[in-house]
């Protein structure tokens, strides 16, 4: 009897007690280096923001920041790799819409979606850049549009990767000028680059970091940049207005996120130091002598309220362009 009763009494206490979940120690975070994904190979316009960011971002959370680049598949992998992450904090990705908005929308076989990741803040925005390379001759958007309308399908065009920003700006100019051109896909902004000096893809639609420095030493023709007017950021370019396209429009930004389910207050440092290392005035000016803004959030929850919307005009544009997935 009294062994029957020990039994019960046992039986309710597991019952009673809840499972103890490992949770991480938010106190002490972060309490070793933390992992920075980038969906890009280095030189990129990613690759750049990132390596711009870390060192400021590390000091304001007492940690060294490694980045680690991941390249391939328009910035999914890194993207999967960080949704799959542990929800600790000591994995961070920076995105673009391609991997947040637009890979999803293309492939929904991917591994991971936009739930499956927390957003802290965005960072910058920026246009794209477009430009030809020497050897193609091309001097002008209304120059590139009267060669691709004389001979469609004879230009090509490098960009960092399928349903990247810089291949949707592409298609988008495309659809809007009402011309024909070839995509050719790579793994980052600095090999595509390589590929349009080298002449052997005639034009990019490229990122500000990636872009710039090219045209600046001469070995691009920069012909114009994505907003419908002429910016402080690139001076000596035209916008679409007055380069004659006035209907045509873009921009595009870069953003910092963990795993979903990543804790609050981790979630709120991680902001907080952002903030902080995007405000110091090295930063600043490092971002913009490669033509981009910094453009931060109010809050992550403010970000996520951006990217519900934001992510509309990505996958309308997928859908209008006619983009399919590798």
């Amino acid at each position: 009897m009294r062994l029957a009763l020990m039994t019960v009494l046992l039986a309710a206490t597991l019952v009673a007690t809840p499972p103890v979940v490992a949770q991480p120690q938010t106190a002490s975070y972060p309490a070793k280096p933390i992992k920075l994904l980038v969906g890009f190979a280095p030189g990129g316009a990613a690759d750049y923001v990132a390596r711009t960011v870390a060192d400021s971002l590390g000091r304001a959370l007492g940690q060294t920041i490694v980045i680690e680049n991941r390249a391939g598949a328009g910035s999914s992998i890194a993207a999967e790799a960080a949704s799959k992450a542990a929800p600790d904090g000591y994995t961070l990705l920076i995105a673009s819409p391609s991997s947040i908005s637009v890979n999803p929308a293309l492939n929904p076989k991917l591994g991971y979606s936009a739930k499956d990741l927390t957003p802290i803040t965005k960072v910058t925005s920026s246009p794209l850049v477009i430009a030809a390379s020497v050897q193609s001759g091309i001097t002008s958007v209304s120059d590139l549009i009267a060669k691709a309308k004389k001979a469609p399908g004879s230009l090509n065009y490098a960009t960092s990767g399928n349903g990247s920003a810089p291949h949707l700006g592409a298609a988008l100019f495309s659809r809007v000028a009402g011309v024909q051109m070839v995509h050719i896909p790579f793994k980052g902004g600095s090999p595509a680059i390589q590929s349009v000096i080298a002449g052997d893809t005639q034009l990019t639609f490229g990122t500000p970091p990636s872009v710039l420095p090219m045209v600046q030493a001469g070995r691009l023709k920069g012909l114009g940049v994505s907003t419908k007017e002429r910016t402080s950021l690139f001076p000596d370019l035209p916008g679409m207005a007055e380069a004659g396209l006035p209907d045509y429009a873009i921009e595009f930004w870069y953003g910092f996120f963990v795993p979903a389910n990543t804790p609050q207050p981790i979630v709120k440092k991680l902001f907080d130091a952002t903030i902080t290392a995007m405000q110091q005035p090295g930063v600043k000016a490092a971002l913009a002598r490669e033509g981009t803004e910094v453009a931060v959030s109010a809050s992550p929850e403010a970000f996520a309220s951006f990217l519900s919307e934001d992510a509309k005009f990505w996958i309308k544009l997928v859908k209008d362009a006619g983009v399919k997935a590798d």
